[in-house]
Order: structure tokens, then C-alpha cells, then sequence
């Protein structure tokens, strides 16, 4: 398996056609794609290209954002959006706001961000981060005339483990989860919970090629031993673990 970033990917604008920058940029790279690679997009590049940037300065906080950025030194107006992102608050403690976006993932701050966009800016995730990847993958195999998979990506923070990885926030074209229950060990043993997120450990992947500051927003990943899948399937929504099945919520 190899992971590459494609290079020299301009500034994202809205309305920017994201399969021909990444087109360009794998042409530039000289790499050829096969049937089954994996194109893993950044959230920050798509949110871009979707127009979820929001000028902070258009931003009227609330009484209860204001109370919270005062007390924990933050700016009023991006926390202000987190509310606005947010379908419910988890824990709003010691300066951390954990929530659960309307897509029903659980992160800091509903995903918002103001690194890696023009000052003064803050990125929203996309309204449906699944709905994304199946736009980018049905152009990219439309374009490319194979089947293909792609991934969007962002930076999550874990319970009971330090630092960041990434994870998949959208999926398209490939079975977010590999399920191997039911199949036995090599001593015999049957295997009765392990399901592997392959969806976010592509994501993961990517962002040892990508980092956080090189301004590389795509990868390509090639080799993997998955397949492929229908454009209709789960996405990532398949990785939200059901309320009913959660021990901590």
C-alpha cells in the first residue's frame, strides 16, 4: 500500500471544482490511479469549496457565548458558532466545549476552525460531509472511467488517549467498516466484536503525508486489499456509534 499527497493545490474558492484539482494535481505528481485507490479530501478543502467559510465579524454572539469566551479567554464569536453548530453540548468544562453536530459527530468545538483559513475566518464542517464524498467520487469515476473511493477527513481529539488523528467524516465508494465477526482466528477462535473502521484509518493515513501546514490538502492511497463499493452505501455515518449502543452517553 502507498500513501501520496498531491502537490501544489491552489487556494480553494466556493464553487471550486475539487475532482479537477485533484486531476491536475495527480497529473503533476505522475501518478496513475487503478481501480479501488482511495482519494482522501481534507474537511478544510471541501468546507472551502462548499462556502462554509463565515466572516467572523458577521457574527452577533449570544449572552451565553459571551459568558463562556470571557470566562475561558476565547473569541465570543467563534464559540458562538459552535452553539449554532451544535444539535447538543456533551461537556462545556475547563475551557473544552465537546458537542454532537447534526450529523451526529461527537468532536470539539461542532467541528469549527479557524486554522488554515484567511484571518478574520472561521470553517464550518459541510452540511453533509457524506453527501460530499459521494458528489467527488461519482465526478472522479465519471472522470476517470474506474471505480474509486474517497474520504473526507478531519482532526479528532479521543477520549482516554492524548493527542490528534484523523478520521473519516464522509465516505463514498468503499465500505466504511470491515466487519470480521463471525470469521475465526488462526487458533480457531471466533471472532464475535472486532469491526475495523477502515474509513478512518485511511484518513488517518493521509495525514502522515498531509500534516497540518504544508498546505496539502489531498491524498491518494493505493494498494488497499478492500474493493470497492456502490456510491449509495453507509458513508461514514456507518462510524456513529448508535445512541442506544453507547456506554457514555
Amino acid at each position: 500500500m502507498s500513501v501520496s499527497a498531491l502537490p501544489d493545490i491552489p487556494e480553494t474558492r466556493p464553487g471550486d471544482d475539487l475532482a479537477a484539482l485533484a486531476l491536475d494535481a495527480l497529473a503533476r505528481a505522475g501518478l496513475d490511479v487503478a481501480a479501488g485507490d482511495v482519494f482522501v479530501f481534507t474537511q478544510k478543502i471541501v468546507s472551502k469549496a462548499e462556502g462554509r467559510l463565515v466572516a467572523l465579524d458577521e457574527v452577533e454572539p449570544s449572552p451565553e457565548a459571551r459568558s463562556w469566551a470571557e470566562a475561558w479567554g476565547r473569541d465570543a464569536r467563534v464559540i458562538e458558532l459552535v452553539l449554532r453548530e451544535a444539535s447538543r453540548v456533551v461537556r462545556m468544562e475547563r475551557g473544552v466545549l465537546i458537542t454532537e453536530t447534526r450529523t451526529g459527530l461527537v468532536c470539539a468545538n461542532s467541528g469549527v476552525d479557524t486554522s488554515n483559513v484567511p484571518p478574520g475566518c472561521a470553517a464550518l464542517l459541510p452540511l453533509d460531509p457524506d453527501a460530499s464524498a459521494r458528489g467527488l467520487c461519482a465526478t472522479l469515476r465519471a472522470r476517470l472511467g474506474i471505480a474509486v473511493g474517497v474520504v473526507v477527513s478531519d482532526t479528532f481529539g479521543r477520549p482516554w488517549r492524548e493527542g490528534q488523528t484523523d478520521v473519516a467524516i464522509g465516505a463514498a465508494g468503499l465500505r466504511p467498516i470491515l466487519d470480521h465477526r463471525g470469521t475465526t482466528d488462526r487458533h480457531g477462535h471466533t471472532l464475535r466484536a472486532t469491526r475495523t473502521a477502515i474509513a478512518d484509518e485511511l484518513a488517518a493515513a493521509a495525514d502522515l503525508v498531509l500534516g497540518k501546514t504544508g498546505g496539502t490538502p489531498v491524498a491518494l492511497v493505493q494498494g488497499i486489499p478492500f474493493g470497492t463499493a456502490d456510491l449509495d452505501g453507509p458513508g461514514a455515518r456507518a462510524l456513529v456509534r448508535a445512541a442506544e449502543e453507547d456506554l457514555f452517553r
